[in-house]
C-alpha cells in the first residue's frame, strides 16, 4: 500500500480512531481539530472518523452527533461500555479497518495540529512505512503551578532525540497511523484485553506488531497536543501517575518477554538515579527538582513492585 501512495496511483482514505470515556469537551475540541485536518487534505485524501464510547450509556453520543456530517467518509459511533481500553481499541480497529486504507489513532484528551494527518501521510509516502508515529506535546491549563513546567513532569513517556524519519520499534496510540491491509493480514495482532485496565496495551501491541514485520517510522512534524485538565495539575496526581507508569512499564515489558528480575533491577537503577539527581543538579548550581525526584523514585518503585504481583489500575 505504501508503494501505491508513493506513486500517487490511488486516492488514500484515512479513518481516525478515537476511544472516549466521559470527556465531552475535550472530545469536541479534538473532533473540531480533525475537521480542520480533513479540509487541508481535500483533494489528496478522504477522511472519516470512528468514535468508540467506553461508557455503557453512550454518554458521548450528543457530542458525536454534532460532527456526523462533517467528514467525507462519515463518522461511525459505537459503544463498548466495558471500561477496558484494550477492548475499546479493538472495536475501533475493527470498525476503522473497513473505512480507511489507513487508521490514524489519537486520544480523546488530545487536539491535532492542523497538519497532523498531512504530516503522517507525507512521511509514509516518503518511506513506504506500514506505520508512522508522531510527537505529543502536553499543554497545562492557566494557573497551573510553576513547578509543573519548570521540572520535566510533562516529558513522562515521551520520546526524545529521535530523528525525523527514523525507523523505530514501537509507536504510541495517542499519535500514530498504520496500514489497514497490514492489520487484515495479521488478525491475531490486536490489543491485549488483559492489559486494558492496568495499561501498557499500546506498547505491547506495537512492539508485537514490529516483531511480526510492521515497519514503523517516526515523524517529528506530526504533532498532537495533550490538553491537561486542572485535576492533573496537582502533585498528588503526578506522583500517582509516575507510580502507575512505572508499574505499567513492568507489566508491558514482562508481557513481551523481558525477564522479571532484569526489570526489577532496572527499576532499582531508576530509583538510585532519581535520588542522585538533586545532588547532581545542586553541584551544578541548578534547582534540585525535589518534586520530580520523588516522582521518579515512585516510577522506579512502580517497576519493582510489579515483580511482587502488584498491578495498579489506570485512572
Amino acid at each position: 500500500m505504501g508503494e501505491h501512495l508513493m506513486n500517487g496511483a490511488v486516492h488514500p482514505t484515512v479513518a481516525v480512531s478515537i476511544c472516549t470515556y466521559n470527556r465531552h469537551e475535550p472530545l469536541a475540541r479534538l473532533l473540531e481539530s480533525l475537521v480542520v485536518n480533513a479540509k487541508r487534505l481535500a483533494g489528496r485524501a478522504s477522511v472519516g472518523v470512528v468514535v468508540v464510547d467506553d461508557s455503557a450509556d453512550g454518554n458521548a453520543r450528543h457530542v458525536v452527533e454534532r460532527f456526523a456530517d462533517r467528514f467525507e467518509l462519515g463518522l461511525s459511533y459505537r459503544i463498548s461500555g466495558r471500561q477496558n481500553i484494550a477492548l475499546a481499541r479493538n472495536m475501533a480497529l475493527e470498525t476503522a479497518i473497513d473505512l480507511g486504507d489507513w487508521i490514524a489513532m489519537t486520544d480523546d484528551d488530545c487536539e491535532a495540529a492542523p497538519d497532523w494527518l498531512e504530516a503522517l501521510l507525507d512521511l509514509q509516502q516518503r518511506t513506504g512505512a506500514d506505520a508512522v508515529s508522531g510527537v505529543l506535546k502536553r499543554r497545562v491549563p492557566p494557573g497551573s503551578p510553576r513547578w509543573l513546567t519548570e521540572e520535566p513532569f510533562l516529558d513522562l513517556g515521551l520520546w526524545e532525540g529521535v530523528e525525523d524519519g527514523a525507523e523505530v520499534d514501537s509507536a504510541a496510540t495517542h499519535n500514530s497511523m498504520l496500514s489497514s491491509r497490514w492489520l487484515r493480514e495479521h488478525p491475531a495482532i490486536r490489543f491485549d484485553p488483559d492489559l486494558g485496565v492496568t495499561g501498557g496495551e499500546d506498547p505491547v501491541f506495537y512492539r508485537t506488531a514490529h516483531a511480526a514485520g510492521l515497519r514503523i517510522h517516526y515523524s517529528r512534524g506530526a504533532v498532537v497536543y495533550e490538553n491537561e485538565s486542572p485535576s492533573r495539575a496537582t502533585l498528588s496526581y503526578q506522583l500517582r501517575t509516575f507510580f502507575w507508569h512505572g508499574n505499567s512499564a513492568y507489566i508491558a515489558c514482562v508481557r513481551r518477554g523481558d525477564p522479571p528480575f532484569r526489570m526489577f533491577g532496572y527499576g532499582g537503577k531508576r530509583v538510585l538515579s532519581a535520588l542522585q539527581r538533586p545532588l547532581v543538579r545542586l553541584a551544578r548550581g541548578e534547582p534540585p527538582h525535589l518534586r520530580y525526584c520523588i516522582a521518579s523514585v515512585l516510577w522506579g518503585v512502580g517497576v519493582m513492585v510489579g515483580m511482587l504481583g502488584v498491578q495498579v489500575p489506570h485512572k
